[in-house]
This record gives structure tokens, C-alpha cells and sequence, in this order.
């Protein structure tokens, strides 16, 4: 975990968007990172001191004339590895761009040498406006990252322009990837596809199966988090996608050829968790049958092999993924061979808590070199981990 023992502090500003902060906060010291909250005036006026406190265990810092904290500004701008500020409202922003250091935040700021990550919140009016738009830029130049702001609804109303903050969790996943280490997967381009495709009988029938998609969702999740560049082509699925990926939503198997076809050219690693269809109707039925009719017949034909007729490049390397019923490691064998793939990821359809529909998994990592490796009953993101440190190893 790229945030794990590192020291993050966090600046909210007045904003309403402070109410998601507390959730920020929380979920970085889950993943392990000590966090410092400073405050400033308006903020503490949305929010408590208190309520980050009972969160984090640790004191709150909202003042420049804190007891005993007479350089707290320098020591909070040196020491952490990153600074993050949600929200960042525009009087914030127009403060730290012009330097001024007028409370304990902007002061903060204008001592920072290392990296800033900063979500906005405002109007949308107000973010358009140009005085606005050239603080960012003058934030920019100076090399503050930033998360954001999205389109939706605004303390005042709808709105179809940017100007609400970043959900917390697309700014987690921002200061993670910060934070990553430059590891064999940093910069690198990793195309990942997830969940089950739909093949239709008729108009509203169709062919699938019960594949959630958490496999691939977690390895996307786990491939930013390592500072990649992340492509997820997913199938029908109700799992929110993880902050900082490209996704691509599809229905059929030739859907998924094509857009997998389109992506891979730029990839360095492809990592092939859907469950398409393994067949679909040989000529669709045009309308709707009503079960009046009774029995009907339905041809079936093969659905294309995504893999078996990829054309990847050198550079890119390839797991696939077999789901099978029994002693299945002969039959992944075969597949790894048949397929050229680097790995490939057996696991055991009927399984108690592996397969489709849980949350975890029961995998073995099969190489194309070197002796398969069995793992025990993981949450799906630990074993995403797992697979990607066995790819990183290849890649370095």
C-alpha cells in the first residue's frame, strides 16, 4: 500500500464540500498513513476540530498561535510526504497563489517544497471565472497536482459545469498514485477487463453468466494504486469503477474483442479477468417469444477467443484467467501454452468463497516458467496483490 507509514497532512478549507474531508481523512489512516489535520477558520466553522479528532486519535491544528506549535507551519510543511488540500475553495486557492501566509494553512503552503495535491470546490461560476482559472495555472507552474472538480450537483443546485469536489475516494486514489513507488509498474499501461458479457436470445433474453467482475475491478484498483496508467474494459456489472482508471463498458463478446483489439497496442500488461460468453445464438431471434409458444430450439455457435486471436505486442505481457470444476491445473496448463500467455490463473468454480458472486478467492498462479504457486482464501484485492507481484517480477 503506497500510503502505508507515511505522513499526509490534510488542509480543509470553508467549504460545504467539508463533510466529505472527514471521510478522506478516515480512509487514509485506514490504509495506514499518519494524518494531520489543519483547519482553517471557515473550515472549523462546517466542521469541528472534534470530529477529526474521534476519527484519527490526533490533535487538529487551526491556529498560527497553537501552544507549544509556535513553528508548527514549518514543521507540517517539511516533514509530511504530501500535502493534500479538500477542499480547496477559491479564496484558498487565490491566497496560496499569491503567497500570502495570513493562518496556519496558507502559511503551511508557501513553506512547502514537496508535493501538493489539491481537490477544488466552488461555484461553478466562480471556478470558470478567469482570476480562478489563472491562480490554478500559477498552482500548476509551481507544481501542485490536482484531483478534479467534477460535474454534478452543487450546494445550490444542479449544475452540468465543474466546480463540486472530488469524491473521496478518487482523491485517495490520487495521493496513492503519488505516492507509489516508482516500481515495474509505475507509467506503465495496463489494460485489465472485467465481468460477464451478454449474449441475447431475443430482444430481452440473453445469454451470461453469474461473473460480478470484483476479480477485475480489484486488479485495476491494485495496478493504479502502483502508479499505472489503467485501461478497465468492463461488462454488465453493478461495481462502481476504481478512481483514476479509463473505463470502457461493453455488452457482447465482440465488443470486448474490440475494444481489448484497440487498447492493447499501447499496453505493457494485459490482464484478462471478464467471463465472456462462451456462445451466443447462431441467428438471434427478432422478437420477443412469448412462453405461449412453448418449446422452441435454439443453434448455438462459439463466441470469438479473445485471446487465442489477439495480436499483442512483444513488449506486452499477457495473464489470462481459467475458471475450472476439479483438477484443473493440467487443463490451465494447456491453455497457457495454447494461448501464449506469461500466466495464467487457475481457480475452482465450485469452491466454498472462490469463483463468481464473493468477495474472496482461492487462486493458483501458473508461469510459463517455474512451478505454480497455490494460494489460500484471500479477499480479491489481496490476491490482486499477489498476481501483481508475481507480474511485476517479470517485468523487471
Amino acid at each position: 500500500m503506497p500510503l502505508a507509514g507515511r505522513h499526509v497532512v490534510l488542509g480543509v478549507s470553508g467549504g460545504i464540500a467539508c463533510y466529505k474531508s472527514c471521510t478522506l481523512a478516515r480512509r487514509l489512516a485506514e490504509d495506514g498513513a499518519t494524518v494531520d489535520v489543519v483547519l482553517t477558520a471557515s473550515a472549523a466553522a462546517f466542521v469541528r476540530p472534534l470530529t477529526f479528532e474521534a476519527l484519527l486519535g490526533r490533535p487538529v491544528l487551526a491556529s498560527l498561535w497553537e501552544k507549544d506549535r509556535a513553528l508548527a507551519h514549518i514543521t507540517l510543511a517539511k516533514e509530511p510526504d504530501l500535502v493534500i488540500i479538500a477542499p480547496a475553495t477559491a479564496h484558498l486557492v487565490a491566497r496560496a497563489a499569491m503567497g500570502m501566509a495570513d493562518d496556519l494553512l496558507t502559511a503551511l503552503l508557501l513553506a512547502r517544497t514537496g508535493p501538493v495535491l489539491c481537490a477544488p470546490a466552488m461555484n461553478d461560476d466562480m471556478y470558470a471565472h478567469p482570476a480562478t482559472q489563472q491562480n490554478l495555472k500559477v498552482l500548476a507552474q509551481r507544481g501542485w497536482q490536482f484531483v478534479g472538480p467534477e460535474i454534478g450537483p452543487l450546494a445550490e443546485g444542479p449544475s452540468d459545469r465543474p466546480g463540486r469536489m472530488s469524491e473521496p475516494e478518487a482523491i485517495h486514489a490520487a495521493a496513492a498514485r503519488l505516492l507509489a513507488p516508482p516500481g515495474p509498474l509505475h507509467g506503465k499501461t495496463v489494460v485489465v477487463t472485467a465481468g460477464p458479457t451478454r449474449e441475447h436470445l431475443d430482444p430481452v433474453r440473453v445469454l451470461t453468466n453469474p461473473s460480478s467482475g470484483r476479480m477485475g475491478f480489484a486488479l485495476a484498483q491494485a495496478a493504479v494504486a502502483r502508479g499505472a496508467d489503467v485501461i478497465l474494459i468492463t461488462g454488465p456489472t453493478d461495481l462502481t469503477p476504481p478512481s483514476g482508471v479509463t473505463v470502457h463498458r461493453v455488452e457482447t463478446t465482440v465488443e470486448m474483442q474490440r475494444a481489448v483489439e484497440a487498447a492493447v497496442p499501447q499496453a505493457q500488461l494485459l490482464l484478462m479477468a471478464a467471463a465472456p460468453a462462451d456462445y451466443r445464438p447462431t441467428v438471434p431471434l427478432s422478437t420477443k417469444q412469448p412462453r405461449a409458444n412453448g418449446r422452441i430450439t435454439v443453434e448455438l455457435e462459439a463466441t470469438p477467443d479473445i485471446l487465442g486471436s489477439l495480436n499483442r505486442p512483444k513488449q506486452c505481457v499477457v495473464v489470462g484467467f481459467a475458471l475450472e470444476t476439479g483438477d484443473g491445473l493440467e487443463r490451465a496448463r494447456g491453455k497457457l501454452r495454447e494461448k501464449g500467455l506469461d500466466y495464467i490463473i487457475l481457480n475452482d468454480a465450485l469452491e466454498p468463497g472462490a469463483g463468481f458472486e464473493v468477495t474472496t478467492n482461492r487462486v493458483t498462479i501458473v508461469p510459463k516458467r517455474g512451478e505454480p504457486v497455490r494460494l489460500p482464501l484471500l479477499p480479491k484485492r489481496d490476491v490482486a496483490e499477489k498476481i501483481l507481484d508475481a507480474v511485476e517480477h517479470t517485468l523487471s
